[in-house]
């Protein structure tokens, strides 16, 4: 049986429309697509259209926005709506980014309603969770990333859930050079697996790892069967590297 991976790019405020569609140009040459492998590209709001146009050919490969507002219209200068990131493209979200979190402010609540208003379009989501260094030293880990899996999943049924992904991203390990040991992530992504199977013991939700993750460690991670795959930020903006990553053989 093929094992299902998930390599999630997250370009974060890099790579406008021009930039975008270079690299992709570049990546889609170099990455045939493969049995049991999801692309998931999620560009800066204004690449988002154009990421979307160059993926439009390949199955295996999708768009999504790095944050949208859970409400469809309105007076919120700077934010996107569902809709409007569907329209742009977007099969999906981010949610939760501890970027989102710890430099934005936005609280569990909202990424619940996030969460709720992107299943209601029926759009993937890719719900993030994640503790910071305090609160690892602290062991509390597996309480501060379920709390976020339950807040991020409030009223979300159980026929809903196959439209969703979960990063586990220790904030302590993004864009450190960091990471947790892949048996220290695969800890992690059990206890979130268990929750989650709580809720459905049938839907397959994927659980992926990001944090520092690059070509050197890739394998590594993957190498761990809780893992089902790698969100990864700096590491994912160079194209041929990303090739790289998303070949890793797992």
């Amino acid at each position: 049986m093929i094992r299902r991976l998930v390599f999630a790019a997250n370009w974060k405020m890099h790579l406008g429309p021009g930039p975008a569609s270079d690299y992709l140009g570049r990546f889609l040459a170099a990455t045939p697509p493969r049995d049991g492998r999801t692309l998931l590209f999620f560009p800066p709001a204004a690449s988002l259209l154009t990421v979307a146009a160059a993926l439009q050919e390949r199955s295996d490969a999708r768009a999504g926005a790095q944050n949208i507002h859970w409400e469809p219209k309105g007076a919120f200068t700077g934010e996107m709506s569902v809709g409007i990131a569907q329209e742009a493209g977007a099969a999906g979200a981010l949610v939760g980014h501890s970027e989102r979190r710890h430099v934005f402010g936005e609280t569990d609540q909202q990424t619940g309603f996030k969460v709720r208003a992107l299943l209601a379009a029926a759009m993937d989501v890719m719900l993030c969770v994640g503790e910071t260094l305090a609160e690892r030293e602290a062991g509390l880990t597996e309480e501060v990333c379920l709390r976020q899996l339950a807040a991020g999943l409030a009223d979300v049924a159980p026929t809903q859930l196959p439209q969703v992904m979960i990063a586990y991203e220790p904030v302590w390990a993004i864009g450190t050079g960091r990471n947790a040991t892949p048996v220290d992530a695969a800890t992690v992504h059990n206890a979130i697996r268990s929750a989650l199977t709580e809720r459905d013991a049938t839907a397959h939700i994927p659980v992926l790892y990001g944090g520092s993750v690059n070509a050197g460690n890739a394998a590594a991670l993957l190498a761990q069967p809780a893992i089902d795959g790698v969100l990864v930020g700096g590491a994912s903006l160079d194209p041929d590297g990303w090739a790289q990553i998303c070949a890793t053989e797992a």
